[in-house]
């Protein structure tokens, strides 16, 4: 986590790993979060994205920053930094 000042808004930086998972009984199989890892700067989530895109579990990953409303606690949408393998859909807001 990062933040602007200690009155402002917060930017956390996110590694996010996925999984398959294989749900119900006829086997389909989905995307589930495996890992959430919190980083100082955007290059730090980025390097550790790239580096788990790399494990044989990892199906998937996103690096990514949100920003945080310290006042009303609202979180913005994810900014990627970056998408590698298998990802879930993003809609547009």
């Amino acid at each position: 986590m990062s933040q602007e000042n200690e009155n402002g808004p917060k930017v956390h930086y996110i590694c996010q790993t996925y999984i398959e998972k294989k749900t119900g009984r006829d086997g389909q199989v989905s995307l589930s979060i495996d890992k959430q890892i919190k980083y100082s700067t955007s290059h730090e989530a980025q390097l550790r994205a790239e580096r788990e895109h790399l494990s044989d579990s990892c199906v998937g990953v996103d690096a990514y920053s949100v920003t945080e409303d310290p006042d009303s606690g609202e979180v913005s949408d994810p900014s990627f930094i970056v998408r590698l393998g298998s990802v879930p859909e993003v809609e547009p807001s």
